[in-house]
């Protein structure tokens, strides 16, 4: 009987992890100013982080940022965020992320992920579409590089960049396939 029980307190808290991770923007909306802020810090460690970083985003068309996508799980997982398109350095519209996923994952993380629109087509289909998933409706190419190496002499084939941030730096090997980006009102 105790492992049923504890079966079944798992299943509840998977299943409450997944309901916070992708519930409802009104129920964990953050403020225009906070994101703003957010968004601000988390570019402001993107040039630290990236070398060339802040050369590479005066040349964007547009840039996307999520200063805090956060992952939780036990079997059956999600994640949300809520974040900023910037063109030309200034604010434009609001977007939260949302996925859900089915596997071997326990546990709760937080990320960043900036998202660099390298062509004006790109940024163009994204800001016309109603809810724009990676993978379906347009291709991220997520962005690995050697230390050191300037990320303005990366060959760049794909019309949009994707760096995804952990608290420990660049993460490497992820993919945002799946992650549905979504406009939101602030």
């Amino acid at each position: 009987m105790r492992v049923f029980e504890r079966l079944r307190r798992w299943t509840i808290l998977a299943a409450s992890l997944l309901l916070l991770a992708t519930a409802p923007e009104k129920a964990l909306a953050a403020s225009a100013q906070k994101i703003n802020i957010k968004v601000d810090a988390a570019l402001a460690r993107f040039k630290e982080e990236v070398s060339g970083g802040d050369e590479f985003l005066q040349k964007a068309k547009g840039v996307l940022v999520f200063p805090s996508v956060i992952k939780a799980g036990l079997g059956i997982g999600g994640e949300y965020g809520e974040g900023a398109l910037r063109i030309g350095g200034e604010t434009v519209e609001y977007y939260n992320t949302a996925a859900a996923s089915i596997g071997f994952q326990i546990g709760a993380q937080s990320k960043t992920v900036v998202l660099v629109f390298l062509e004006q087509h790109a940024l163009d289909n994204f800001r016309r579409s109603s809810g724009w998933k990676a993978g379906v409706d347009g291709s991220i190419a997520v962005i690995k590089w050697g230390v050191g190496e300037d990320i303005n002499t990366v060959d760049i084939k794909d019309p949009i960049a994707g760096f995804v941030f952990s608290n420990k730096g660049l993460m490497y090997n992820l993919t945002l396939e799946g992650s549905k980006f979504t406009k939101i009102v602030r």
